[in-house]
């Protein structure tokens, strides 16, 4: 059914090289043709097999397999999104939400996956977009959240929130977090935010250590824009990041709006996938703890 594949880890990890010399053996053992991101190719114990340009992505491909955990699996978002070709991965990190094929059952997955036998989970993606005295100075993408926190300094900074342009509150925090619902089972979880479905047209807005206590998380409409206003005193006291990776340092006055990007990420799971038992196996709900 898939024709071309992509293989794409991120860790130079042991059981990673292991994890992706075995599927690339169990590809070519089945004829089905596949190309490798750098680093991949730098984990292969074959030479000369077709490799992609650094942070390059193939289109010709129709599948992407993340080998790694979610940090991977938000590499291989990154890389795939403008081309809206499904994502599948094998879990070889920790929590694996996102990774959730494991790596002691590859072959029986992939035979019923490859058959057709599988399911789709489509999430949406954020933009961000920095504006500085009117002009766009950055946009970048996320596939989690976007966060604008505080940087090099021991004090709370001050940050404007507006939702489709309706002032939200002033707040002295750490930072806030926008995340979409695939990024609530991450940062903005353990800062105390909502889960929320895969299946939500939703954002959440989840504050940083806020000095207001009363100063809770907000969910709003997938749709909505929102606009965050830097109050800090002086440049790079508050800084962007998108999925973990800093985007720009923001000075007094930048203003941050976030939105839903008009591509999408099609994940693949194997057939039977349930969300809630992911998050009773991952957060171990129901657990004895002692």
């Amino acid at each position: 059914m898939f024709k071309r594949i992509a293989l794409i880890s991120n860790s130079d990890a042991k059981k990673v090289a292991e994890t992706l010399n075995s599927l690339i053996v169990y590809l070519q053992s089945n004829e089905i043709d596949f190309i490798l991101d750098q680093n991949s190719y730098s984990l292969a114990e074959q030479t000369g097999l077709p490799v992609m340009k650094e942070n390059e992505f193939d289109a010709d491909c129709d599948l992407a397999i993340a080998i790694g955990g979610d940090g991977t699996m938000l590499k291989a978002a990154h890389l795939t999104c403008q081309h809206e070709i499904p994502l599948l991965g094998i879990n070889r990190g920790r929590l694996g939400f996102l990774a959730d094929i494991p790596a002691d059952a590859i072959e029986d997955h992939l035979d019923k996956i490859f058959a057709g036998t599988y399911v789709e989970d489509e999430r949406f993606l954020l933009t961000a977009e920095v504006l500085r005295d009117g002009k766009s100075l950055l946009k970048s993408n996320a596939f989690n959240d976007v966060i604008l926190q505080k940087w090099n300094i021991a004090r709370l900074i001050e940050l404007e929130i507006y939702v489709d342009g309706s002032f939200v509150h002033r707040q002295r925090s750490d930072g806030v977090i926008v995340t979409s619902p695939t990024g609530s089972t991450a940062y903005a979880l353990s800062g105390g935010g909502p889960i929320l479905h895969p299946s939500l047209d939703a954002l959440a807005l989840v504050p940083i250590c806020p000095h207001t206590l009363t100063n809770r998380p907000i969910v709003i409409d997938g749709n909505s824009v929102v606009e965050i206003v830097v109050g800090t005193r002086e440049i790079d006291h508050a800084r962007l990041t998108c999925d973990g990776d800093i985007a720009c340092e923001l000075a007094p006055g930048d203003r941050v709006r976030i939105q839903k990007k008009d591509k999408k990420i099609i994940l693949i799971h194997p057939q039977g996938h349930d969300h809630f038992s992911i998050l009773r196996a991952k957060l171990q709900w129901g657990k004895e703890v002692c």
